[in-house]
Formats: structure tokens, C-alpha cells, sequence
């Protein structure tokens, strides 16, 4: 009989202002802890299979206003 491979675990930092937010959500939930919930969270995203790779920042039409209003002031050609 072949033997299952322990399962691995690592250590994932959060700031604490966080794990306190969490902590304080999940009261009352059934989770026990707040690593189960990140856990549980983790593997949510993690079936989706892809994320968003664009970074958060400004809309196209966002960045040519910008730039119009940057060559309206005379600081880019």
C-alpha cells in the first residue's frame, strides 16, 4: 500500500490590524480559527484558476484625462 505524503504547511504573514478584522468576522460563523477561514478563502480563489492580472490603478479614460490636463498646464508636449 502506498503512503500519503504528509501534508506541507508554511506559514502566511498578514498584518495584525487584519487578523484582528478577520477574527472579529468570522465569530460566530463555524470557523474555528482565522487560518481555517483564510484557508477556506485561499482555496475559493484558488479553484477560479485565474485572477485579474491587470494591477488596480486608473481606467483608460482615467489616464488620457490625466494626460490632457498635463498638456492643457504645458507640462508634456
Amino acid at each position: 500500500m502506498r503512503r500519503k505524503k504528509p501534508r506541507r504547511m508554511v506559514t502566511l504573514k498578514i498584518p495584525g490590524e487584519l487578523y484582528d478584522k478577520l477574527s472579529d468576522l468570522i465569530e460566530g460563523t463555524g470557523f474555528r480559527s482565522v487560518t481555517e477561514f483564510a484557508t477556506y478563502v485561499l482555496r475559493d480563489v484558488a479553484a477560479g484558476g485565474k485572477l485579474d492580472r491587470k494591477p488596480p490603478g486608473l481606467t483608460e479614460q482615467e489616464v488620457e484625462a490625466v494626460r490632457q490636463r498635463l498638456r492643457a498646464l504645458g507640462y508634456i508636449p
